[in-house]
């Protein structure tokens, strides 16, 4: 999929996971046909248990023409109970969400459907797929422990509890390999009584602990709930809840811009997904990357990003493997200090402070060199790297 959006084979709308049923309701995005949504059960009434993810499911089923269930034999009926199915009434007259706290069940454990819509059931027996992320390495623990002692300096402030506040983290090898280093796995943190609770739109685990998950399901439904991801992702009560949101940038620039979703600003690696949900409705907004890629031929931390997922305004901490830039409060000139000289690797630190300086000369609130912004980027695509002296670099 991703080759055929690359091609323009495949005309790919990315959006917030927030909105798309939204867009939906409201008709402005073509109508949903027919939904296939896979399930344990069907209830009497009609209601369709799903199965490990709920995202935009319950939407697509009460608003699609004709409904096809599919069956998964492989997944245990035990799975009834472990889902929170609530979607907001209509615009302009919509009720508040009246989730208080993450634990909070306020809708319906199967999807509600008109059994009139249901046009077929479909048998099936697959496994689901399991988490092909990254186990932790040396880089990621760092960043991890930047962030970390971070924290822990907040709590100490007196600006967090030392129960900090709801955490998200986003999918992705380095937020995984992140979460993994602050608090380990969150089923071992679930089974240590260190987590109290935990609410996703799906679950994503590694095949040893999915079986374990799933043999003892009745213990895990008393402290995970699976909601559909308007309502995990929703602004309002990410803004409420106060969360404290750990996602993945690619690359991030001076002025704290980041990219998420497209390398050298053309071609996607992954959709925004839920990030900027979340980015800009955070108590925290952080955004973690290691500083190179591709054995240093790459820098994450560039004069200006190539494409533009998440603005300055919406960026509150930078971390990478050689330290953490906490952006709270600061001016972009003060902004492009710390990033400098807490996230980017040795090998382009000088790079940069060469570029800002030059473009400080030419004054501005947000200082850049028009002409040589995105040179480092146009000398990757030429000649493979970032790399290489300034003045090469300028001619780029």
């Amino acid at each position: 999929m991703r080759r055929k959006i690359n091609a323009g084979e495949v005309m790919f709308v990315d959006q917030h996971l927030s909105e798309t049923v939204e867009q939906l309701r409201g008709r402005q995005i073509t109508p949903v046909d027919v939904a296939v949504v896979e399930a344990v059960a069907i209830t009497e009434s009609g209601g369709i248990v799903p199965t490990t993810s709920v995202g935009n499911s319950a939407s697509f089923a009460m608003l699609a023409q004709k409904v096809i269930v599919e069956i998964n034999l492989n997944m245990p009926a035990g799975l009834e109970g472990l889902h929170d199915i609530y979607l907001p009434t209509p615009r302009p007259q919509r009720q508040p969400i009246a989730l208080v706290s993450v634990d909070q069940r306020i809708g319906l454990p199967y999807i509600p459907v008109d059994p009139a819509k249901i046009a077929a059931i479909v048998i099936t027996q697959k496994d689901d797929s399991p988490s092909n992320a990254l186990p932790p390495d040396q880089e990621t623990r760092q960043i991890a422990g930047h962030l970390n002692d971070f924290l822990a300096h907040e709590v100490r402030s007196g600006r967090l509890a030392p129960s900090l506040q709801p955490l998200q983290a986003g999918i992705g090898t380095i937020a995984n390999a992140v979460l993994h280093g602050l608090i380990d796995s969150t089923i071992e943190l679930l089974d240590a009584g260190r987590l109290r609770f935990a609410s996703a739109s799906s679950v994503t685990l590694t095949s040893a602990v999915y079986a374990r998950f799933l043999a003892d399901l009745e213990r895990y439904k008393t402290r995970v709930i699976l909601r559909p991801q308007e309502i995990s992702n929703h602004p309002e009560l990410l803004r409420r809840l106060g969360l404290i949101t750990i996602n993945t940038a690619l690359e991030c620039d001076i002025y704290g811009n980041v990219n998420s979703t497209h390398v050298g600003g053309t071609h996607m690696m992954n959709g925004i997904g839920g990030s900027g949900d979340f980015a800009r409705n955070a108590h925290l907004s952080v955004f973690v990357t290691k500083s190179v890629a591709k054995a240093g031929a790459i820098s994450s931390i560039v004069p200006m990003v190539s494409h533009v997922d998440h603005t300055e305004h919406d960026v509150d901490i930078i971390v990478t493997e050689h330290g953490l830039a906490d952006l709270r409060g600061l001016a972009p000139r003060e902004r492009a200090q710390q990033v400098i000289d807490h996230c980017a690797d040795p090998l382009y630190r000088e790079l940069l402070r060469d570029y800002v300086t030059r473009a400080t000369r030419r004054g501005g609130h947000t200082p850049h060199l028009i002409e040589e912004a995105l040179a480092w980027h146009a000398r990757l695509r030429e000649d493979g790297t970032m790399g290489g002296t300034k003045a090469a670099l300028a001619a780029a």
